[in-house]
């Protein structure tokens, strides 16, 4: 075919889009492949099961109650002490004793939280300022606006199971 005949040609010399089209049958899958995709036959292997470990609030309010019953046992005379043993500031460990201030519903609560394949369910800090609130029926109040919070912060990543129960 000429260089004329082609531009000529109904379709510009081009492949109509019926001729271009290929359909598949059965099941293809979608899968990545390094930066690209590709279509396998098979199906991709299932996700990984969900790795579930206590959550670092929990840890850190286990770790106050060990400090504290170090401190009463008289293996450390004063928060000090117990900071040089542990190579901690004084203001971290105050910060982790502020935790047992924490009404003891709240503290079983906390104790009983997980993390869902790394996602916590609520920083340190927010429980920090559950403990300024005023008196246990306070930081109980607190606490439900953390939980609410929790609630909506989980819907929209869609983790279950890290919310306060």
């Amino acid at each position: 075919m000429s260089d004329r005949a082609r531009a000529t040609s109904p379709a510009g010399g081009r492949q109509r889009p019926e001729e271009r089209t290929q359909v598949f049958t059965g099941s293809i899958f979608r899968t990545r492949a390094g930066m690209g995709l590709r279509f396998d036959d098979e199906p991709p292997p299932p996700p990984p099961e969900p790795v579930i470990r206590p959550a670092k609030v929990a840890r850190m309010l286990a770790l106050a109650h060990k400090l504290q019953r170090a401190i009463d046992r008289g293996e450390y005379e004063s928060r000090a002490d117990l900071a040089r043993a542990y190579g901690l500031s004084r203001a971290r460990i105050t910060q982790l004793m502020d935790l047992l201030l924490l009404a003891p519903d709240i503290q079983e609560k906390v104790l009983f939280l997980e993390s869902v394949d790394g996602r916590e369910p609520f920083g340190e800090p927010r429980l920090r300022r559950v403990t300024l609130a005023e008196g246990w029926a306070g930081q109980r109040d607190a606490m439900q606006e953390i939980r609410q919070l929790a609630v909506r912060s989980s819907i929209s990543s869609s983790v279950n199971g890290t919310i306060i129960p």
